[in-house]
């Protein structure tokens, strides 16, 4: 199959390039950098969203689009300018992939959109499944804004699905090497209650999910996440066993807020989010389970 995927120089998108590349797959990776990092037999193509251009021709006789872009969301603290520009830059880059995918002489089949768990707001108890209802906040408003966007590949005669993703656990992931520092010097804990939902997935998980969702007729939201969600305290006392270091130097909430502000959010609330869908549609989980997925990680 020829793929497009936008947003493929990032943390998932490297690795997702690369799996495609490794079955087979022509990757054509939408990028704005001139020296793009990618794995051996992907193809960059330049793109600088919303302005049209040659890159467009790429989807005529695509099969499918990946769409990851946008500007990362723990990247600085959350200034009205910095918020409008996480928007934009998602709304831009869909909007411009479903705009290219309905002028194409010979669509593409299917649309595999990001969006995040962020959709759900904060969800102290019970599972978050597809099925929930939207939730309260800048980053529940900006995933209901980003799917709306995708969901107009639907009108050209796409499948739609829209990866709501929550934390995914690498190597060099940034979520996970923000955490160990901490821990590896013995003063590593939970922040805020440590009572708040971890959803979290190992990258292969993630890469294996999303071509999953290539091959298989799902639409819709996705919950992409493992179906054993953590709480804070339980995710770092994992974390914990993992380093063999302790886990009980707790950060308060008021901490973390007098420090980066709004974007506290990220980290006092969470939600339980549940891979319904995936489970539903035959998907296997090679790690279910935290402490095997931060074994394997960590090793």
């Amino acid at each position: 199959m020829k793929i497009i995927l936008a947003g493929g120089t990032g943390f998932i998108g490297q690795a997702i390039s690369a799996r495609l590349v490794g079955a087979g797959h022509e990757a054509v990776v939408l990028t704005r950098s001139r020296c793009p990092a990618l794995p051996a037999g992907a193809r960059a193509a330049s793109w600088d969203p919303p302005k049209p251009g040659p890159w467009e021709a790429e989807f005529d006789a695509a099969d499918a689009v990946i769409n990851l872009a946008g500007t990362p969301i723990a990247a600085g603290r959350w200034t009205e300018k910095r918020k409008l520009r996480i928007l934009q830059s998602r709304i831009c880059a869909t909007r411009a992939v479903v705009m290219a995918a309905g002028k194409a002489a010979r669509r593409p089949k299917t649309l595999v959109n990001a969006s995040a768990v962020g959709y759900y707001g904060d969800v102290p108890e019970g599972d978050a499944a597809e099925e929930h209802p939207r939730g309260s906040g800048f980053l529940a408003d900006v995933c209901a804004c980003w799917e709306e966007a995708a969901s107009q590949a639907a009108d050209f005669g796409l499948r739609v699905a829209l990866l709501r993703t929550g934390i995914v656990l690498g190597r060099d992931s940034g979520a996970l090497s923000r955490m160990l520092p901490p821990f590896k010097l013995f003063i590593g804990g939970p922040l805020g209650s440590g009572r708040q939902w971890m959803p979290w997935i190992h990258r292969q998980d993630a890469v294996e999910a999303v071509l999953f969702l290539l091959e298989n007729p799902v639409s819709g939201p996705v919950n992409l996440a493992a179906p054993h969600p953590a709480r804070m305290e339980e995710f770092c006392r994992a974390l914990g066993r993992a380093l063999g270091r302790p886990s009980f130097v707790r950060v308060p909430a008021f901490a973390l807020q007098l420090l980066i502000g709004e974007m506290a959010e990220i980290l006092l609330t969470g939600q339980r989010a549940v891979p319904k869908k995936l489970v539903g549609a035959g998907f296997k989980f090679r790690y279910p389970e935290l402490d095997a997925a931060l074994a394997d990680i960590l090793a």
